[in-house]
């Protein structure tokens, strides 16, 4: 077992990007999911806007059609599996340990694990630029579309590279469940646990369930492509509907894998900023469990323009519809959360309350298409696209805004900067709303969704207009932020108290910076909402449930990151495969990779690594500098 001064020494001895290439701290995983994630918002947010200006007039060249084939493909995909999955991580892995006043995850190996394949999947798929050419057959990567006879080099870097990024995110949410069932402070039960908590728990269970079919399905396309498998191919006796099925039943509970941590995040924004209780924590909870539950009943939703039959679309229909009531139930409880309450109108607080009325929106227009006759009618037009964009943007990217400006004092010892603030909310706001209500009208009057261009004189011209220059206003509303960012960074005054919002949960009962092992003492839980608990019924400052003690803590570790890179080696190998004219044989990439991966995996498991202690005196030293 190592001394706690010599890891100190030796951090500090350690470069500073050594430091986080090493990390286990769930801390500093959030940070850097945080960072990731928002690289690939960047990068996807660019391609939609490429996009808009291509359809801003008719029969623009300003894209062709291949590329913005390749465009709306890597858009929807980066947004969707690169973009709100690890910015969603970040805040789970950032604040749920802090929440149920555990020292850091169960697994925090597995969890800087989770972290570098997942962002060296998002790598492998980018790099196909450079190769011929990005996927081009959509995000949902439809057969014969994305087969061997059809999609191009481009698609074998889409089946690996969300291969390695799904295992990523998989082996995260296992870690995740694991956390929040076993490693919650004395005194928290199940039904003491703040709503994001819950949220994030029922996300992975999701994950675990959704993520399996894809990863099969993936697997099978990779076989097809790769090895002349025909799984997918009616000519020999596969079935492309088939991949319709798997995909969907991923893709559907994907959508609530990205909303439910919005929720959390609405559930712990708007109480604090109205000063109550979070109304009918109780239903909320079910309302989750109910939402979890029948987001894998609905599946073929997507598919009922497929031709399956009457009695099956007929059940899908009601199972779509029903799902609405427990989302009704708790958008009544956030508004009656706020009746009445002491409303705080900052950025965050905007953010949140804002996403009711614009997740309704998109709510309805859910509920809408899921009358088979009228889905008929509005399939494969822009209403979708309205439709899918009001509960993507307007309900998970205002959930992360929210979250963000929320947290963010506790997360980096700052605030952001409630003027850009504003401005940022406003201007992306307006032209969220500019972008995409219209896209319901251009559905209505028959607009088809993933086409390049359009003719003149149909009606179509001034909304795509609108549409187009509200993008561009969402664009800006994000730059402003990016801008508050940096100067709030220099700027702004250091955050030296715990809790400057005088919020409810257990984040904001640590010190700002939080240390290392987050809590000195685990704390003793006596309520809902515990620190506000401790506020009403006892000094304001939790009760430790044990005495203080040596801590242990985890050693920082190099092999997730070469993990990665093994990962990645192997998969760019398989993708030569199928290149014509490589340079070198596909197998002195692919076996390399494989011995990279496995090699680590290897010293990972014959290594003792027993991590180190905290010992008490040294731990009353560090309690003394943060207070």
């Amino acid at each position: 077992m190592a001394d706690y001064s010599a890891i100190i020494k030796e951090k500090k001895d350690k470069s500073v990007l050594m430091d986080w290439l090493t990390t286990v701290d769930h801390k500093k995983l959030g940070v850097m999911y945080l960072i990731a994630g928002t690289l690939f918002f960047l990068k996807a947010g660019l391609m939609a806007v490429f996009m808009r200006i291509q359809l801003m007039f008719p029969e623009s060249n300003f894209l062709d059609g291949q590329t913005y084939n390749e465009f709306i493909t890597m858009h929807g995909t980066i947004m969707l599996f690169l973009a709100a999955t690890p910015l969603l991580f970040a805040f789970m892995n950032y604040i749920i340990p802090l929440q149920i006043g555990a020292r850091d995850v169960a697994f925090p190996f597995v969890n800087a694990l989770g972290f570098w394949i997942f962002f060296f999947g998002g790598l492998l798929l980018s790099v196909s630029w450079f190769f011929g050419g990005a996927p081009d057959a959509g995000w949902t990567a439809y057969v014969p579309l994305s087969a061997g006879d059809y999609g191009h080099l481009g698609m074998d870097f889409y089946v690996i590279g969300l291969q390695i990024s799904g295992i990523g995110t998989l082996i995260s949410a296992i870690n995740f469940i694991v956390t929040i069932v076993n490693m919650r402070a004395p005194g928290m039960t199940m039904m003491r646990m703040p709503l994001f908590c819950w949220t994030s728990l029922v996300t992975s269970l999701l994950i675990v369930f959704a993520f399996t079919p894809l990863a099969a399905g993936l697997a099978l396309l990779m076989l097809d492509r790769l090895f002349g498998a025909q799984f997918f191919s009616p000519d020999s006796g596969g079935n492309a509907v088939l991949w319709q099925h798997i995909f969907w039943i991923f893709g559907h509970p994907e959508v609530y894998i990205l909303v439910l941590p919005a929720f959390g995040i609405i559930s712990e924004v708007i109480p604090a900023f109205s000063r109550k209780r979070l109304f009918g924590y109780t239903a909320m909870v079910f309302a989750t469990l109910i939402i979890a539950f029948l987001g894998f009943m609905v599946w073929v939703h997507h598919m009922f323009t497929v031709g399956i039959g009457p009695v099956t679309n007929s059940v899908f229909a009601i199972a779509t519809m029903a799902i609405g009531i427990p989302t009704g139930i708790k958008i009544f409880n956030w508004l009656f959360t706020m009746w009445g309450g002491k409303l705080t109108f900052n950025t965050a607080m905007l953010c949140a309350s804002s996403f009711v009325p614009t997740f309704v929106l998109g709510g309805v227009t859910g509920v809408m298409l899921s009358m088979v006759p009228v889905d008929y009618l509005y399939h494969d037009t822009y209403f979708v696209v309205a439709h899918f964009h009001y509960i993507i943007v307007g309900g998970i990217v205002l959930g992360l805004l929210a979250g963000l400006y929320y947290w963010y004092p506790k997360m980096f010892g700052h605030h952001l900067n409630e003027k850009l603030g504003m401005l940022m909310f406003w201007m992306f706001y307006i032209g969220f709303h500019m972008t995409f209500f219209v896209q319901h009208i251009l559905g209505l009057i028959g607009m088809p969704r993933r086409v390049y261009t359009y003719l003149e004189g149909q009606g179509m011209d001034t909304m795509n207009l609108i549409s187009s220059i509200g993008a561009f206003l969402m664009s800006a509303g994000i730059i402003v932020l990016v801008i508050n960012i940096v100067y709030s960074a220099l700027k702004s005054e250091r955050v030296v108290v715990s809790d400057p919002w005088d919020a409810r949960t257990l984040e904001w009962s640590t010190p700002t910076p939080i240390p290392e092992y987050n809590f000195a003492q685990v704390p003793q839980v006596r309520s809902l909402d515990p620190l506000f608990y401790e506020k009403i019924h006892g000094d304001g400052k939790m009760k430790p449930a044990e005495p203080l003690s040596d801590i242990h803590m985890p050693n920082g570790s190099i092999l997730p990151f070469i993990i990665g890179i093994g990962m990645f080696v192997w998969g760019f190998g398989m993708i030569m495969l199928n290149m014509e004219n490589a340079i070198i044989t596909p197998y002195a990439v692919i076996i390399p990779g494989f011995l990279l991966t496995f090699g680590s995996m290897l010293v990972r498991s014959i290594k003792e690594d027993h991590g180190y202690h905290i010992t008490v005196e040294e731990l009353k030293k560090l309690e003394k500098e943060v207070s």
